[in-house]
């Protein structure tokens, strides 16, 4: 695999990991076809993974990168990560209160953004589609970084975030597709609207992967802001979701064994 990926050109490397993590979407999409239902207890536990993964990928993949790629500038080593990670969590922020969306096992009352008559199934399709924005800006930076030159960006480290956020991804796309099949839509309809949520993550992870490439020295920065916005998704989104139903220990170890995994993927590619 990273020979083949290695003779492409970066926006086209991104172009296909993100595919691929669009392909882990729909892939846990396509559950709607085997499962009546998941289990509150099994749903929880894996938006805790999903929380633990994008945790571990933000420091590992995103944030200490980008914090030795400062070191020996004009600025302090922590300047260009801090102001980078800090805009990214606003950006989302930013996102998250003009975008109608509906977070899982939240009612229709307590649905956020602009004021809207759309209804709930749609709602919960945005939530979803909303964080999947950062996860394809990281995957693309990565790539992008690796272009740069820097010796702390490796194409191997770029595949595992990759393989990281695709893992993640499962459990994403059936988190959305089941609860759509619980608000009546068919099968075939809960699927098409699961997996086109992670539509978003090819067209986030080429604009990230060309950003860096064409501006070089905002790398630093623009991995920090894939780690501040996916920071805001977990702390904003994933926990609050993964802890209202009560399965508060399922979730959190469900946190820890993800973080785990991104951890030990990014150290053993990385």
């Amino acid at each position: 695999m990273i020979a083949f990926l290695q003779n492409l050109h970066p926006v086209i490397q991104a172009l296909l990991a993100t595919c691929f993590t669009w392909a882990m979407t729909a892939l846990g999409a396509a559950t709607v076809f085997a499962a009546r239902d998941v289990s509150k207890r099994v749903l929880d536990t894996t938006l805790g993974f999903a929380g633990g993964v994008m945790i571990a990928a933000s420091y590992w993949s995103l944030l200490a990168p980008a914090i030795e790629m400062s070191e020996g500038g004009n600025l302090p080593a922590w300047l260009p990560p801090a102001v980078g990670f800090l805009i990214g969590a606003a950006f989302l922020r930013s996102i998250d209160r003009v975008l109608p969306h509906l977070h899982l096992g939240f009612p229709i009352e307590e649905a956020e953004g602009i004021k809207t008559s759309w209804r709930r199934s749609t709602l919960l399709i945005l939530a979803i589609t909303l964080h999947n924005i950062p996860e394809g800006l990281a995957v693309g930076v990565a790539f992008g970084a690796v272009a740069a030159g820097f010796p702390t960006a490796t194409l191997p480290a770029a595949i595992a975030l990759a393989i990281g956020i695709g893992i993640q991804n499962f459990p994403e796309g059936l988190a959305v597709s089941l609860p759509l099949r619980r608000e009546g839509l068919s099968r075939r309809r809960s699927f098409w609207y699961g997996q086109l949520s992670g539509l978003v993550e090819p067209i986030a992870g080429v604009i990230g992967a060309a950003a860096v490439i064409l501006a070089r020295p905002i790398l630093p920065y623009a991995l920090a802001f894939a780690a501040g916005a996916m920071i805001f998704v977990v702390v904003e989104e994933l926990v609050p979701e993964s802890q209202r139903g009560g399965n508060t220990d399922l979730a959190t170890m469900g946190a820890i064994i993800g973080f785990v995994v991104m951890m030990m993927l990014d150290v053993t590619f990385g």
